[in-house]
């Protein structure tokens, strides 16, 4: 089973991937560390995000798990893998390496901008999870402080929009649900409770992957 779950950033879609992979027994992808991981490549050599050809490169050139979240993880890098994101052909770089992982036998789940609608459009599960920006920036805000950083709520939200405005108007593969997905809005819901109702969604998929069942 291939589980899509996409959502804007600070959605919870990433908390909410690695329970449910933990849950199902099923290997986890955050397609975000991907451009996270180019863009802190490019950083890291004092290249200009702005180039192409040298972020391609470093695309064609990622191992997909081998990563330090913990260099991925600031504000920075949110914002840096956003604009790398952007680029058509860092995207087209990356698609066959994530289908790939998703079709392995036993099935994954992946998260980020555009599961559901390119990477993996035959996923049996699709969820697109949301969430208001103000309680995505709370949340942001909160990781970064936990991390150490000082945290100015009102330009963390004013990142959170830009993103926004960013994902959902870029040429390829802009951000939206697909026609098929349900979608899971997190912004009353603590982490425990998101879980149970994505859990909810996937069970209900499968029983309807394996049709009606005979009975002797």
């Amino acid at each position: 089973m291939i589980v899509a779950i996409d959502g804007p950033a600070a959605s919870g879609k990433g908390t909410l991937a690695r329970r449910l992979a933990q849950h199902l027994g099923l290997p986890h992808l955050d397609t975000g560390l991907l451009y996270r991981a180019t863009a802190r490549v490019l950083m890291d050599e004092g290249r200009d995000l702005s180039d192409v050809a040298a972020a391609v490169a470093v695309a064609r050139g990622l191992a997909l798990l081998d990563f330090d979240e913990k260099r991925l993880r600031g504000r920075d890098m949110g914002e840096a893998a956003s604009r790398v994101a952007a680029m058509p052909e860092v995207r087209k770089a990356l698609v066959e390496s994530q289908r790939d992982f998703a079709h392995r036998h036993e099935g994954a789940v992946l998260d980020g901008r555009d599961i559901g609608t390119v990477i993996c459009p035959d996923a049996e599960v699709k969820i697109f999870v949301t969430a208001s920006p103000e309680t995505r920036a709370t949340r942001r805000a909160l990781e970064l402080k936990n991390q150490g950083e000082k945290v100015d709520y009102a330009a963390v939200l004013e990142d959170i929009r830009k993103r926004d405005e960013r994902d959902a108007t870029r040429s390829t593969a802009p951000l939206h649900p697909a026609e098929d997905a349900v979608i899971l809005d997190t912004t009353t819901l603590d982490v425990a409770a998101a879980f149970k109702m994505a859990l909810a969604i996937v069970e209900k998929a499968s029983v309807a992957k394996a049709g009606p069942q005979l009975i002797p």
